[in-house]
């Protein structure tokens, strides 16, 4: 069975000629030798053996890295799990708030400051439309998640926001969202350009921004004039469901990467062969070709700044008070207290997602696999898994 292709994979083929021509940043660098490394012999792990058969088989550590392909299923579903307990018994409403891609070269020299200006710029809309009567009247309950690329891997800087279909007034009652929506997009839109224009305004004033066109005021005024041609639309998706399907539907922004391995379908001659969706096109699935310097360079520049927060939570579930905030929000909902949430254990995590039995031997169907041995962290390879004895 031939071997599936992984980013990883790429990077170690093709990383050589790439580092050649380009330089990485230190996260850069960090986050190719973390995906480079991730479950090999390079980070140790451990030898388990069948104790009925006496197969073998070597498992090596995952990097955790949040860039990393390999690494992202179990977090994600440990952050659910988490998630859980902060989710109120209302719609929900799934919104996007984009940025024009006349700023995309701003983003590449200042991305740390452009992507803290967006997040400002959306929750200070949200909460301003959630504080007006007009609207809801109250405080809001939301999360933000900060993508940056498209599906073919360019720049496509966006924030996905979850938001709880109503708010906590201040005498204490819930006010639910009126006419099956919550926000006008049109308003919606107006306000979050205002807001995000002045604030970038203001931060070139301040010298935040290093990128030349902040450094002349003609270069400027024409990437404002840019940027005002644009109607900058907020787009919104149907209300959700029930806690579950929230839940459900959360799990795919939250700890998704610029490009799973799964799109990934080979590499042949220096080109890179990957599926993506085409929007254009009613969603339809297609295959992208492009030089491995090429794909390399795209994946690179999704790569956010040291510890930089893409996921944020704002009003009732914001880090302040928000025990006491969900508390209140739920006796005025007259909603029960969750249960206490368990993250799984691995080996149940296994069965589930994998549906397997984790720990059976799949080779005599009858034992169980047991650790006999530690491998320390060792740069060079381990010998292949043996068959039995």
């Amino acid at each position: 069975m031939a071997h599936a292709v992984g980013l990883a994979d790429i990077l170690r083929t093709h990383g050589r000629p790439y580092l050649a021509s380009h330089v990485l940043s230190a996260v850069q660098e960090k986050a190719w030798r973390s995906i480079v490394a991730c479950r090999t012999a390079v980070l140790g792990g451990h030898v388990e053996c069948c104790d009925h058969c006496g197969m073998l088989r070597y498992l090596y550590h995952s990097c955790r890295n949040r860039h990393c392909p390999q690494c992202q299923t179990r977090a994600k579903e440990a952050w659910l799990a988490a998630r859980q307990r902060e989710l109120l018994p209302v719609p929900y409403f799934h919104l996007v708030f984009t940025l024009p891609h006349a700023i995309n070269g701003l983003a590449g020299c200042d991305s740390r400051a452009l992507y803290a200006l967006l997040f400002n710029a959306v929750s200070a809309t949200l909460n301003e439309f959630a504080a007006n009567p007009r609207w809801l009247g109250g405080t809001p309950s939301f999360t933000l998640v900060l993508h940056t690329w498209k599906q073919d891997l360019g720049r496509h800087i966006h924030v996905h926001a979850l938001v709880a279909g109503g708010a906590l007034a201040a005498g204490g009652n819930w006010v639910n969202s009126k006419r099956g929506f919550l926000f006008p997009v049109r308003a919606l839109s107006g306000v979050y350009r205002g807001k995000f224009l002045d604030a970038l305004n203001a931060a070139r004033k301040a010298g935040s921004l290093r990128h030349d066109c902040a450094k002349s005021d003609t270069a400027w005024r024409d990437l404002f004039a840019k940027l005002r041609r644009h109607d900058w639309v907020v787009y919104a998706k149907q209300p959700l469901g029930g806690p579950a399907q929230v839940l459900e539907y959360l799990g795919r922004y939250t700890h998704r990467v610029a490009i799973s391995n799964e799109r990934i379908l080979g590499m042949e001659g220096g080109i890179v062969r990957f599926r993506m969706r085409d929007s254009a096109n009613g969603n339809r699935k297609k295959v992208v070709q492009l030089a491995a310097s090429e794909f390399i360079g795209r994946f690179m520049q999704h790569v956010l700044p040291n510890g930089f927060k893409r996921i944020r939570h704002y009003g009732l579930i914001g880090p302040a008070h928000k025990a006491a905030n969900l508390a209140a929000a739920r006796a005025a909902l007259e909603a029960p207290v969750p249960d206490l949430v368990l993250v799984e254990s691995v080996t149940e995590f296994m069965r589930r997602v994998a549906s397997i039995e984790w720990l059976n031997c799949p080779h005599c169907g009858e034992g169980h696999f047991v650790v006999v041995e530690a491998l320390p962290p060792s740069p060079l390879p381990r010998p292949p898994p043996q068959g039995p004895p």
